[in-house]
């Protein structure tokens, strides 16, 4: 396999991966009616009502999830397991890839399209299947280190990072705290389960404190995440049950790459997440296959 293609693959593993677990933190269904807001007390209601859901969701640490992601022309993918955020990100997703050029390229490399991702506090483990690991001396599992995303990422790399870092449900909330216009958008049932629905637009060159509900540290750090994967704009849904904790997710946005939209449903909060690293034995460092690869033939 040459090197600029196991190099595709790779840092595609790495971005596809990624994008799962950000999705996840914020994607669906039919709209349903939303109500127009009547002025500023509706707003101050939704603000409120948000910056509630946004503490209970903080507080619970855990879930599973499933959902679907798409971005572009460059992945297509379905991803289920569980996630942790009590110290860090933590979890037990398995990708499948769907569509678009990283399917091809694991359809290539051998691979059945699905991938098993492990996610740690400064590191995420990928097991690439049988076929791929016959050609990097018969190791399956492939180590990402976050703090190497910058360079393997280009200049996303940075945004990758942080959002491997911090991608929780609640992050979710806060970008429609950012929306300045966020309202409630009617009641929906989300899988039989009574859910109130938000919705807001982030504008990435109007995100201001003016029509914000997050503070200017705040906004800068969101403003600078979104500009970096050339998101223009990101419209964000999320549905919440009486117990303020979101049973589902969308976000829809242009990027660099393309369109982006995503869509996930959230259960089984408090869920136990355990997650470990794979066998050293079967294990090996993204980095080291590039310097092998590199060294060879190409």
């Amino acid at each position: 396999m040459r090197t600029s293609t196991l190099r595709r693959m790779g840092t595609g593993a790495a971005a596809a991966a990624l994008l799962s677990v950000a999705a996840c933190s914020g994607g669906g269904g039919d709209a349903g009616t939303a109500e127009k807001p009547a002025g500023d007390k509706v707003k101050t209601a939704s603000v409120a009502a948000l910056q509630q859901i946004r503490t209970k969701t903080g507080t619970v640490r855990s879930a599973r999830i499933e959902g679907t992601t798409e971005m572009g022309d460059t992945v297509s993918m379905k991803q289920t397991g569980t996630i942790g955020w009590a110290d860090g990100l933590t979890g037990s997703l398995t990708l499948t890839y769907t569509g678009g050029t990283m399917a091809k390229a694991l359809k290539q490399g051998g691979g059945d399209g699905s991938v098993r991702a492990r996610y740690l506090q400064d590191e995420y483990y990928a097991d690439m299947g049988e076929a791929f690991a016959a050609t990097i001396g018969g190791k399956r599992w492939v180590r990402y280190a976050y703090k190497d995303l910058a360079e393997l990422g280009g200049p996303a790399g940075d945004v990758l990072e942080e959002q491997a870092r911090n991608s929780t449900p609640e992050q979710g909330v806060k970008a429609l705290l950012a929306a300045g216009d966020v309202r409630k958008a009617g009641q929906e049932d989300v899988r039989g389960v009574p859910a109130t629905r938000y919705s807001g637009t982030v504008d990435v060159a109007e995100l201001t404190g003016r029509n914000s509900a997050l503070d200017a540290g705040q906004l800068a750090a969101l403003k600078e995440q979104l500009s970096a994967a050339g998101v223009t704009t990101q419209t964000v849904d999320i549905w919440v049950g009486e117990d303020d904790l979101l049973l589902k997710k969308t976000e829809r946005g242009e990027t660099a790459a393309g369109a982006f939209s995503s869509t996930v449903f959230y259960s089984d909060y408090g869920t136990e997440v355990s997650v470990e690293k794979p066998p050293a034995a079967d294990t090996v460092d993204f980095r080291e296959i590039l310097r092998q690869r590199a060294a060879g033939p190409s």
